[in-house]
């Protein structure tokens, strides 16, 4: 297919072999690991820091402002003069904290983070690892960020914290179970875990086109069950600044409250593009039938920029949610995940898996 002129696989192919041939096994394994470390922070601080200008400037456009307009061309650079000021505010030491589990915590969920986007494949042989249990080793890696934020608000000694903590917890163990569900109703679909097997089901359709009306419910209520599960609003109880000032993060500053600042960012992408991967094709281009002329034109978009434009219109999607809808109140949070989104996530498993049974596929 033309759209394999962009396989990325012979290109680390050689910089596996290239660094084989220079040094031994154990220096090589080494080398290629601080190689994709590094590759991944600057990702990490790029991607984060877009985002955040991304926020505003939609926060703005919702809102009938600029958003930011001051620093730089379009005020580019107002995230980067933020990161510069939390880089050299003074980390404030809280009385009476736990100081060890306090400074933990946001390096824990910094690190799932890292977890989590090496197993997501960027494109054709992009991906840092790609395990052959893709979903499920995602589904209980990202789990674990709820351990840093329990964390956070356990050890600040404050009160508002701790409750912004315990409501977040509730909230992301219970949406947890929606984005399992619609995860499970694909891996039914695909007939795979491995995320790179999953895109290369897609490469005569996105799984939302030929998954029938199961994979747009799930899509539907994978999109909600994540943004309640980053914690962004209309979910955001956690942060619910009218009640608990900043929430779990309240007493952190400067660097440490920057972590958990661009966490939350990081995850918001993640589940983006987690969604673009399952059901929007991942890096595949988009083909209609028999049109063999557009189709041909479509493959040679690179897939970088296919998985990037389908991962950014999620955010867009999930953004607007934010500024949009109004907060939801802590029991209408719960009910609605577990009156509503879980039966319908229930009986959807079941009906695609029936469908599959069936063999009803496009």
């Amino acid at each position: 297919m033309p759209f394999d002129i962009y396989d990325f696989t012979s290109f680390t192919k050689w910089i596996d072999t290239s660094l084989e041939n220079a040094m031994s096994p154990f220096w090589t394994t080494v080398t290629e690991m601080a190689i994709a470390g590094v590759l991944f922070i600057l990702f990490y601080a790029v991607v984060g820091l877009f985002l955040v200008y991304a926020e505003r400037k939609v926060c703005a456009f919702v809102q009938n402002r600029l958003g930011p307009n001051r620093l730089g061309p379009y005020g580019i650079f107002q995230t980067i003069a933020d990161l510069i000021k939390l880089l050299f505010k003074e980390l404030i030491p809280i009385k009476n904290a736990d100081r060890f589990l306090f400074n933990l915590a946001p390096y824990i969920v910094i690190i799932v983070n890292f977890m989590v986007l090496g197993a997501i494949p960027y494109a054709k042989g992009l991906h840092a690892i790609d395990f052959n249990i893709g979903i499920f080793y995602i589904i209980a890696v990202s789990s674990m960020s709820v351990i840093g934020v329990l964390l956070a608000g356990w050890s600040s000694n404050n009160k508002y914290s701790l409750i912004g903590a315990m409501r977040s917890g509730a909230q992301i163990v219970s949406y947890e179970l929606s984005v399992g569900l619609s995860l499970i109703t694909m891996v039914i679909f695909a007939g795979s875990m491995q995320l790179s097997v999953i895109v290369e089901a897609q490469r005569t359709g996105w799984f939302i086109f030929k998954g029938h009306i199961p994979a747009f419910i799930a899509f539907v209520i994978y999109i909600i069950a994540g943004t309640a599960e980053t914690n962004r609003g209309p979910f955001d109880l956690a942060e619910a600044e009218s009640e608990l000032t900043a929430g779990y993060h309240t007493e952190y500053s400067g660097i440490k409250f920057a972590f958990f600042y661009l966490a939350e960012f990081i995850n918001m992408f993640i589940v983006a593009s987690i969604a673009a991967t399952i059901f929007l094709g991942g890096w595949m281009p988009f083909h209609i039938g028999t049109w063999e002329g557009f189709n041909r034109i479509m493959d040679f978009v690179p897939p970088f920029i296919w998985y990037l434009g389908k991962t950014f219109f999620v955010i867009w999607v999930i953004m607007l949610f934010k500024w949009t809808f109004p907060r939801l109140r802590i029991d209408q949070l719960l009910t609605l995940e577990w009156k509503y989104l879980l039966p319908i996530n229930l009986v959807n498993v079941l009906i695609m898996a029936f469908i599959v049974l069936m063999g009803w596929h496009f």
